[in-house]
C-alpha cells in the first residue's frame, strides 16, 4: 500500500504548478494533504477512483486538510473532540479494518514563539488522542508536524536552536510522542542519512542550496514496524515550499 502526504501551501495555487500531474504520477492508495487554504466546494478536483474527505478551517483561506483514498473507510472523524483545537481544520482520522489513518497539520509556534504555549497544549492533547486510538488498532499518522526532531533533520541546527520548529520544547514533545509507542518511519529505516529535508524557505535560495528542514512525517504504531517497506522524501517534486513524503507499507 502506498500512502503520500503533502503540505501544498494552498491547493488552488498549486493546481497551476503541475499538481494534478504529480498526483496522478504518485498514484497513491491514500493521499493526505495539508494547508488546503480553502473551503470544500471552492475547487473542482475530484480524482477518479478516490473518495474525498475535507476538513476546512472556520477562518477562510487558512490551514485545512483533505484525504483522498481509493479504499472507503469504515468511519470518518474530523478533529480530536476538543473545541479549541478543532476550529482550524487540522486533523482527519479515517478508520479502516486494521488501522487508523490520521492526517495532521500541526499548529506553527510562529515568529517570536507567540503560539508556543498553545502548541504545547496541542501536543499533549493530540498525543493523548493518538495513544487512545492505538489502544484499539494500529495508527498511521502523517502530515506537516512543524518540528525538526533532531539536529540531523535540518541544515542549520545551531542558528535555529530557538526558532519555531526547533525549540527544545517542541523537540521534547516529539520525543514524548515516539516514546508513547510510535516510530518515525524515515529515521527507523535511515537513522544516519543526512541532507534529507521536506521543507525549504522561499528566501535565500534555500531549496537550490538544500538548506531545508525535515518536518513532514509518516509516524506509525510500533506494532506496524515489521510491515514498513520504505519511507521516501520526494524532494524532486516542486510546486510548494514542502515536498511530498511517502510510506510504502504491507497492510
Amino acid at each position: 500500500m502506498k500512502l503520500v502526504s503533502w503540505n501544498v501551501n494552498g491547493l488552488r495555487a498549486i493546481m497551476n504548478k503541475g499538481f494534478k500531474e504529480e498526483f496522478e504520477k504518485l498514484d497513491a492508495d491514500m493521499f493526505c494533504i495539508q494547508e488546503t487554504k480553502l473551503q470544500e466546494g471552492q475547487i473542482e478536483f475530484n480524482p477518479e477512483g478516490y473518495y474525498a474527505y475535507w476538513n476546512s478551517a472556520i477562518k477562510k483561506g487558512y490551514s485545512g486538510t483533505v484525504i483522498f483514498t481509493k479504499i472507503k473507510p469504515n468511519h470518518i472523524k474530523y478533529g480530536i473532540n476538543i473545541e479549541e483545537h478543532d476550529q482550524e481544520g487540522r486533523v482527519i482520522t479515517l478508520e479502516f479494518n486494521n488501522f487508523y489513518l490520521v492526517n495532521c497539520y500541526t499548529p506553527n509556534s510562529q515568529r517570536e514563539l507567540t503560539r508556543l504555549d498553545y502548541r504545547q497544549k496541542w501536543e499533549d492533547d493530540f498525543r493523548n488522542y493518538l495513544v487512545n486510538l492505538s489502544k484499539q488498532k494500529p495508527v498511521i499518522l502523517c502530515g506537516d508536524l512543524n518540528v525538526a526532531h533532531n539536529e540531523i533533520d535540518l541544515k542549520n541546527p545551531k542558528t535555529n536552536r530557538h526558532n519555531a520548529g526547533f525549540t527544545d520544547e517542541e523537540r521534547a514533545k516529539m520525543t514524548e510522542l515516539l516514546k508513547s509507542g510510535f516510530i518515525d518511519t524515515f529515521r527507523y529505516l535511515y537513522p544516519d542519512k543526512e541532507g534529507c529535508y521536506s521543507w525549504w524557505s522561499y528566501m535565500f535560495h534555500a531549496r537550490e542550496n538544500n538548506a531545508g528542514w525535515r518536518i513532514d512525517y509518516f509516524i506509525v504504531s510500533k506494532d506496524l514496524k515489521d510491515k514498513i517497506i520504505d519511507s521516501k522524501i520526494h524532494s524532486e517534486i516542486l510546486g510548494s515550499d514542502h515536498c511530498p513524503v511517502e510510506l510504502d507499507i504491507d497492510l
